[in-house]
């Protein structure tokens, strides 16, 4: 018990302090490029803050659990969406100021859409995963045409407190932030799972909390530390561009490697929340008179997620 308790304790520190590093160099690095805050959270953020979940898609998929991959996938986006904004938004209400971020959501709508276009007849092959992969294409070519088109955006980079560091010591975080943000999510999901088997707790309950919530532990830290340094746009271009990443890339992958058939209750539980969070989300960044996710939306959105998790749980026992 000593040694899983010292590996939480350590992975939370490192965590946090890492965090702190990562958004610093992705601010440093957004500056320094000529890119707005927005569109690095969208890319190089989000991508890193994926990491986890494509690495337990890759490995999952390679030892014949493909339908854990795609779990995975859609369980992150449910908790990106009720677990990290719900507490970022607790921590820091994030007002949507950007209109090209506007733009970005809707169009995490239309790949949630396709994925369940995808996923309709239970069956996750070859040519469904290319069809994915071309849509993050899709997606990647117009988070560049939204920026260039964003010159009158009302949020600038001069509007927000960027750090003044070089390229190379931007880049430099940027990359260890990253590295120690997945070692450290590891270390803590370790411990967490095995101070939770000693106690008695059930593979399911820590699959359905501990390790669903451990790949999500990226995005909530890189999320937080953006929110509490000002750049919301980060934050919420973390988590919009970390949800397109998991349905174009991360679900894609099985499909790529194993094609599988998975059962009903993929598509009508888990894809439904997943579907069910993505129009609440849009709701409150696009059709507000003051677009903005307050502490009280992010109180709904973190309820939600726990009625999911208290759904999975009851349809187990």
């Amino acid at each position: 018990m000593l040694y899983p308790i010292i590996a939480l304790l350590l992975g939370f520190i490192i965590l946090v302090w890492s965090a702190d590093r990562f958004v610093i160099g992705a601010a440093g690095t957004a500056k320094n490029m000529g890119m707005s805050p927005m569109l690095i959270g969208l890319t190089v953020v989000s991508f890193g803050t994926s990491a986890p979940e494509i690495l337990v898609s890759i490995m999952a998929s390679t030892t014949g659990a493909g339908d854990l991959a795609v779990g995975n996938a859609l369980g992150s986006n449910i908790a990106n969406i009720g677990l990290v904004l719900g507490i970022t938004a607790l921590i820091a209400p994030l007002p949507v100021r950007s209109k090209v971020l506007k733009q970005e959501v809707p169009l995490l709508l239309a790949i949630t859409l396709l994925a369940g276009g995808v996923l309709y007849d239970l069956y996750l092959g070859r040519i469904d995963a290319i069809v994915l992969c071309l849509a993050l294409a899709a997606c990647l070519y117009l988070f560049t045409r939204f920026q260039r088109n964003a010159s009158d955006d009302a949020i600038n980079d001069e509007e927000e407190e960027l750090p003044e560091l070089s390229t190379a010591w931007a880049i430099f975080w940027l990359i260890t932030g990253l590295l120690l943000l997945a070692a450290s999510s590891r270390l803590l999901v370790w411990g967490a799972t095995e101070i939770a088997l000693s106690l008695g707790v059930s593979d399911l309950v820590i699959g359905l909390t501990i390790v669903a919530i451990g790949t999500s532990l990226p995005e909530l830290a890189a999320s937080v530390a953006s929110a509490l340094k000002g750049h919301t746009d980060i934050a919420l271009g973390n988590v919009v561009g970390s949800n397109i990443f998991n349905i174009a890339a991360v679900m894609a992958v099985p499909g790529l490697l194993v094609p599988i058939q998975l059962e009903s209750v993929v598509l009508w539980r888990d894809y439904g929340a997943t579907l069910a969070l993505t129009v609440l989300l849009v709701a409150l960044v696009i059709y507000q008179r003051s677009p903005k996710i307050s502490r009280l939306e992010g109180g709904i959105l973190l309820t939600a997620y726990a009625g999911y998790l208290a759904l999975l749980y009851n349809m187990s026992v």
